[in-house]
């Protein structure tokens, strides 16, 4: 099909890169999950468990709804990428804190676990995701396995 994103005259891939990165980031957020809520039951109790189980579901949550508004974006106009980028982050910012403000009196919500998890699974999970994508026009998602290039 020679209808690309954004208008162009590329062929598109059958999985979008934004999909692909997301969905090997969610990946790795269920692979270091049960190490966490087990330190959140550590240090907080069954409240501290529950309480990182949450922000780890948010911020696998938000990257989820990232990836979805910019291959939105990018199927419309590669003009609308950088616009839906930046007013997403803000928009998304503001659902995360509106979700821990709802939250934040309940019996089962220890906050400082729930903070805490909050700001290292964002970085920590795109820190550990930026060393597998390839983000080159050949590979523009992940790096391929050995072999496949």
């Amino acid at each position: 099909m020679a209808l690309g994103r954004g208008g162009g005259s590329h062929v598109i891939a059958a999985v979008s890169p934004e999909r692909e990165v997301v969905a090997d980031l969610a990946r790795r957020a269920a692979m270091v999950a049960p190490l966490a809520v087990a330190l959140g039951v550590v240090g907080w109790g069954l409240a501290g468990g529950v309480s990182v189980a949450f922000g780890l579901a948010v911020v696998v949550s938000n990257l989820l709804v990232a990836a979805a508004l910019q291959t939105w974006a990018a199927d419309r106009s590669l003009e609308l990428v950088p616009l839906a980028t930046l007013g997403g982050f803000g928009i998304r910012t503001s659902v995360v804190c509106a979700a821990v403000l709802a939250v934040g009196d309940a019996a089962w919500v220890a906050i400082v676990p729930l903070g805490v998890t909050l700001v290292i699974a964002h970085l920590g999970l795109l820190a550990w995701e930026c060393r597998h994508v390839s983000a080159t026009l050949a590979f523009p998602g992940l790096k391929p396995a050995l072999g496949q290039e």
